[in-house]
């Protein structure tokens, strides 16, 4: 290849790449400066879960004090709406972004609930899979176990707001024992459907509540949930086959390698 035809190829490629990186600052500018048309939002979350709906979430990003619709979306602050929506306590993260369409795309993940604490103080809270708690709501009631008695943990009691797990469970024992014990529940499918309260004694100790049978399931502090559990479904599967439900009244799982039963006492 000749001197000249290698400057001219060199020289052409340089071309080329200018216009591509001209044609790419035109339509970023562009884009910036395309005027909001709508707001499309997304609520995702767990199967039962409704604390949030999209209308809702629609109203809270245009009721902000300033017209969303037909301001250029290079001048909508998108990191300040993320922090908005991150606020709302039933809110696990929300993301906000633009397309060259002019559409804002809003999207919103719910946080999902696995226990809810009850107290004789106050409504109580929720905490989720992750180990944080968030308010109950007056929309939306979620169906999962719920956690009385005079055990319930402070921290829990109070419906603190948005603690994330390593500090929330390292800081109270017996709030890392409820979490860990509604998590393997709400993960179970037959625990799930078994199971509908707990109960957290004065000691910090875990008394399951069954939906059938009117027996009461020691658990203990809420360690050796796996080899606990599996002892439980063992003993109904063998030890209750074919038999009343409402035999015993007390179901002990404390014990390593036994089951410790009571039986009802007949009126």
């Amino acid at each position: 290849m000749t001197k000249p035809k290698k400057i001219l190829r060199i020289l052409g490629r340089t071309a080329v790449a200018v216009a591509v990186v001209a044609t790419l600052a035109f339509v970023e500018r562009s884009a910036r400066t395309t005027p909001v048309t709508d707001v499309d939002v997304t609520v995702s979350g767990a199967d039962g879960v409704h604390f949030l709906d999209a209308p809702a979430v629609r109203r809270m990003v245009l009721d902000q004090g300033t017209d969303v619709i037909g301001t250029p979306v290079g001048e909508v602050d998108l990191s300040g709406l993320e922090d908005r929506l991150n606020a709302i306590p039933a809110v696990a993260r929300a993301n906000v972004y633009h397309g060259m369409d002019g559409v804002l795309q809003v999207q919103v993940e719910q946080r999902e609930p696995i226990v809810r604490v009850l107290t004789g103080s106050g409504p109580g809270c929720y905490l989720d899979r992750d180990g944080w708690t968030f308010p109950t709501s007056e929309v939306h009631t979620a169906r999962v176990l719920v956690a009385t008695g005079p055990g319930v943990p402070g921290t829990l009691a109070r419906g603190v707001r948005h603690v994330p797990t390593d500090t929330l469970l390292s800081r109270d024992q017996v709030a890392m024992g409820l979490h860990a014990l509604a998590r393997t529940i709400h993960e179970d499918p037959l625990l799930d459907a078994l199971f509908d309260q707990v109960i957290v004694t004065a000691a910090g100790q875990f008394e399951l509540l069954p939906r059938v049978g009117g027996q009461v399931v020691l658990i203990g502090d809420g360690s050796a949930l796996k080899q606990r559990f599996n002892k439980l479904k063992q003993f109904y599967e063998h030890g209750m086959a074919g038999g009343d439900w409402r035999r015993y009244e007390r179901i002990d799982l404390r014990f390593t390698d036994q089951i410790v039963c009571t039986q009802r006492s007949t009126p």
